[in-house]
Formats: structure tokens, C-alpha cells, sequence
């Protein structure tokens, strides 16, 4: 699958909320947020482990990763070292990256509040690594926050988390979220005028439940 400006344009107007109703969507867990609550990206998966304090591996994949693609960082259960602050960012926006998750800290979180480039992560701390060259591998499959996340997944997230797809599978997750978009718009119409009934919230409701059923057991099948 070819990642193109117009599925980024398309996704973006989406939520990554949405995808949690579809099998075969996987998440990382609720600790990972962004800096601020406005952060939002979406792209192929570039993804990088770094051990413990040694993060030169981190910005070897900066370097090699495709414009557009979300830097996935897997720490390896480290929670004290951050591997990304301002000047980490700053080379990653120049380079044409999406944004960053980190299982694990960030730092400087005031200067990225500012710079408004997508960082994700589990915390934050004054701790930060060093570029030994020692350790760390990069451009392979990676768990991050709880993901297991290949390189070339999509990436999604927003104030809300981050979801993790198969590229393979992304187009037909998307058209989903944008149907529900443009239903959710009329379900707004309809509570704005007190129209309250289960069907009105969802139409998979009672009339497609088997279909619902059987979209689940797909899904199974394919994990």
C-alpha cells in the first residue's frame, strides 16, 4: 500500500476513537498520550528499540525513516530515560516525520507544548540518554505500549491514544470511520432535538447484529 497525502488528509478527519469498534484494530495502552491534548498524527510505522541510556539507534531510524512516517520507540520496560526532547523533535519535524511515540519518557515537554510537533509518551522526566553506539536496533517489529507494531503499520493518535493497523486492512478501516463520521453528525441533529433511541445512537443495533457478529469472528480468524 502506497501512503499518499490524501490518506493522511482523509484520516486526519477521523478519530482514532472510532477504530475501537472494528476487530482487527490493536492499541497501545492508556498511559500513552501526547504532550498536549491537541497533538494529532497519523502515518506508516518507522520504529527503533533503545536500551536503557544508549539512544543511537533512535536516531539512526530518524535519518533512514520516509517523510511522513511516525517514529515508534520501544524502550525495553525503561521508564526513567527520555530519548526525546526539543532538538530530537526539531530533527525529526525537519526530516518531514509525522510525529513520535515512546514507550517510555519524554523530556523538555515545555518546548514540545510549543513547537506543536507530535510526541507521545508515557511520562515525562529529566533523565535523558546518550548517544553511545553500544546497543539499540532499529526498522524492525517492536511492542509499544503494549503493540506489537512492524514497520509499515499505521499509526494513529490523538488526545484520546493510539491505534495501531495492518496496512493492508487501513482503506477499509477508514471508510468505516467515515461513515460513522457522517452518521455521529446526524446523531448530533437528532439529541440536539431530544430525539433519544438506541437505534438513532447506532444502526448496527438490533438490524445488523449479525453482521456485527460475524465482522468479530472475521476478525478473530485473521489474529
Amino acid at each position: 500500500m502506497e501512503w499518499t497525502p490524501e490518506l493522511t488528509k482523509r484520516f486526519m478527519s477521523t478519530d482514532p476513537a472510532t477504530y475501537g469498534h472494528f476487530p482487527g484494530v490493536s492499541f497501545m495502552m492508556p498511559r500513552i498520550k501526547p504532550i498536549s491534548r491537541s497533538m494529532k498524527m497519523v502515518g506508516p510505522a518507522y520504529t527503533a528499540r533503545i536500551l536503557g541510556k544508549d539512544s543511537c539507534a533512535m536516531y539512526k531510524a530518524i535519518q533512514e525513516a520516509p517523510g511522513g512516517s511516525v517514529l515508534v520507540v520501544d524502550r525495553a520496560g525503561d521508564e526513567v530515560f527520555a530519548c526525546v526532547g526539543e532538538m530530537v523533535a526539531r530533527n525529526a519535524q525537519a526530516l518531514g516525520l509525522a510525529g513520535i511515540v515512546i514507550d517510555g519518557p519524554a523530556t523538555d515537554s515545555v518546548w514540545l507544548d510549543r513547537m506543536g510537533f507530535p510526541v507521545f509518551c508515557a511520562g515525562i522526566s529529566a533523565a535523558t540518554t546518550n548517544v553511545w553506539g553500544l546497543s539499540g536496533q532499529y526498522d524492525i517489529p517492536v511492542n509499544c505500549g503494549g503493540a506489537v507494531v512492524h514497520p509499515g503499520d499505521i499509526v494513529f493518535g490523538d488526545a484520546d491514544g493510539v491505534i495501531v493497523m495492518p496496512p493492508d486492512n487501513c482503506e477499509a478501516y477508514l471508510a468505516k470511520a467515515e461513515a460513522a463520521a457522517i452518521r455521529e453528525a446526524k446523531m448530533r441533529e437528532d439529541f440536539a432535538e431530544g430525539k433519544f433511541s438506541l437505534r438513532s445512537v447506532d444502526p448496527l443495533i438490533e438490524a445488523n447484529m449479525e453482521q456485527v457478529v460475524a465482522d468479530i469472528r472475521s476478525g478473530a480468524k485473521k489474529l
